[in-house]
């Protein structure tokens, strides 16, 4: 079953001659449970790929369907709750809130929804993710390993239809990297999430159930 289904996707940036194709048709599909890596050289429209399929920017034309969702009938206020509801996002910087324990971190996309936590979810997800004992934490206190569980606590706290992670493991060192390139792995079959990741790493990609490659806006 498909999670995202893209057709005739194009988005381009400026006019006449500063006109940039960033995306210049896409078809494609993305099967749910499974890790799909998108690769390419800079400037090949991996970014803007994964921000249109999150909600983050409109198409110049083409369609994009999310869960069964057309993205492009809903409103802005819309977009916003999709992205709340539906999405998580891991960016290559943390972005924790510095005046928030780890706890309230993990917790705060659900406490922009007015939503109550599943407890025995969080613990588990919590336990899995080696946090347990840093709940009270701030994120100061914390290594950058640690800090990247802690966005990927938050990004799979909502229970999203689809996770968008762009270049999760660029601002770690060679051996956290690793260690959380093997984590997303095991999240992605632990909790059965979908997951596309834009990724320069060969070994993340390897890891991958696919791999999507680009160059100059198109699929090779």
């Amino acid at each position: 079953m498909d999670i995202v289904t893209i057709c005739g996707l194009k988005k381009y940036f400026g006019a006449g001659s500063r006109l940039v194709k960033a995306l210049d048709g896409i078809e494609l599909s993305i099967e749910k449970g499974r890790l799909t890596a998108v690769i390419g050289p800079s400037g090949s429209g991996k970014t803007t790929l994964l921000g249109i399929i999150g909600g983050l920017y409109e198409p110049t034309e083409g369609s994009v369907i999310v869960g069964g969702v057309h993205l492009s009938t809903l409103s802005e206020e819309q977009l916003t709750v999709f992205r709340r509801r539906k999405v998580g996002f891991l960016f290559q910087e943390c972005r924790l809130i510095p005046e928030l324990t780890v706890e309230e971190n993990i917790l705060f996309p659900l406490a922009l929804d007015d939503s109550f936590p599943d407890r025995a979810f969080f613990a588990g997800l919590t336990d899995f993710l080696e946090l347990s004992d840093r709940l009270d934490w701030y994120p100061r206190m914390l290594s950058g390993g640690q800090q990247k569980r802690v966005a990927i606590a938050r990004a799979l706290i909502t229970k999203p239809a689809l996770i968008l992670a762009d270049e999760p493991t660029g601002s770690l060192d060679l051996k956290n990297g690793r260690n959380i390139a093997g984590l997303l792995r095991r999240t992605t079959d632990v909790f059965h999430q979908t997951l596309v990741m834009v990724t320069h790493s060969r070994e993340l990609a390897q890891m991958a159930d696919r791999v999507v490659r680009l160059r100059d806006g198109r699929l090779i």
